[in-house]
């Protein structure tokens, strides 16, 4: 049964399924849940953020199946929610048949592109944080073989994957980077037991710090690390917190500013392409009382270095995205 939860109970359910049209935002979460602590959690805190801020209510779904998307798209719409924000690439062949048939409701989908006037697609440089967090890896790694365990295997995540391989050759041309993809399927986003097994691998290869970029499958690498005693690196949310001492940093993917200025913007909100990476605080490294200890001030100067040349454009990560290709391997 799909799972809703609404900010504005019985109200809200009958907007949803026909009723009186009510102006309020909605939000509807990837495959991997809206509680992942990751991706769609970092969206959920920008909806939060918002509602807070401003006393307004949202309405929200959690889908269970890919054949739900296009429904609750239609539904939301039908409903009068506006803005309509949805998390995930895999929204982009639904919203663009969906769009044009609601051209007065603004949506906004993160991590693709959608050409509808209708539409704002966030896409992240999420590159350029990894190469962030590669460093730091490479810095920290004793064995000089490090590890990556993505979700999905997609363009997006080898983006992911590419970006943290160019930060660790940056600082240790000879360091070694094991990567592993769980799946090719949604369901990559959300297994834990399969991400524990890749960690073990990496590990038995001589990997002492691993990076996860693979939604609610990235608690297993998590937990696993931290279970085997080497240093892991969290991804999207700030994820320090969840093995304290035990992760060196998260590659912070700020999806919660994101919902959290489309929902602010209403029915105001600006469509087209909006970029977010180093330059306008889209993307960063965590660093916060659970890391601090791991993060000397040599490897905080290095990264800093870097992070600001990133910003000014003074130094250029290459984007597995622009052709598919990775040099630093």
């Amino acid at each position: 049964m799909t799972l809703m939860q609404k900010f504005l109970g019985a109200a809200a359910a009958v907007a949803l399924s026909g009723g009186a049209a009510l102006a309020e935002p909605a939000l509807i979460f990837d495959l991997g849940g809206k509680f992942d602590k990751s991706f769609n959690e970092a969206a959920f805190g920008g909806a939060q953020r918002w509602a807070e801020e401003s006393g307004g209510a949202f309405r929200e779904i959690e889908l269970q199946s890919e054949a739900q998307r296009e429904q609750a798209l239609r539904r939301f719409a039908e409903a009068g929610s506006n803005p309509i924000v949805m998390t995930g690439f895999a929204f982009g062949n639904v919203l663009s048949e969906v769009a044009p048939d609601y051209p007065d409701t603004k949506f906004a989908i993160i991590d693709m592109v959608v050409d509808a006037p209708n539409v704002r697609s966030v896409v992240f440089n999420e590159h350029e944080g990894s190469y962030l967090v590669g460093m730091m890896a490479a810095m920290a790694s004793k064995s000089g073989t490090v590890g990556f365990i993505g979700g999905m295997d997609i363009p997006l995540i080898r983006k992911f994957a590419c970006g943290y391989v160019q930060g660790v050759k940056a600082v240790n041309p000879d360091a070694t980077v094991i990567q592993n993809m769980t799946g090719t399927t949604p369901a990559a986003w959300n297994d834990p037991v399969k991400g524990s097994e890749l960690t073990k691998a990496q590990i038995g290869q001589g990997a002492d710090v691993v990076y996860a970029a693979a939604g609610g499958t990235g608690v297993g690498v998590l937990q696993t690390t931290a279970d085997e005693g080497i240093l892991s690196i969290g991804v999207d949310s700030n994820q320090n917190y969840l093995h304290p001492g035990k992760v060196l940093t998260s590659m912070m993917k700020r999806v919660d500013n994101a919902v959290y200025e489309a929902m602010k913007s209403g029915t105001d909100l600006e469509t087209g392409i909006n970029v977010m990476g180093i330059a306008n605080g889209g993307i960063d490294y965590a660093l916060d009382e659970h890391n601090a200890a791991l993060v000397d001030e040599a490897m905080k100067a290095a990264v800093d270095a870097a992070k600001a040349k990133i910003a000014s454009g003074e130094l250029q990560v290459h984007d597995y995205m622009s052709d598919n290709s990775c040099p630093a391997e």
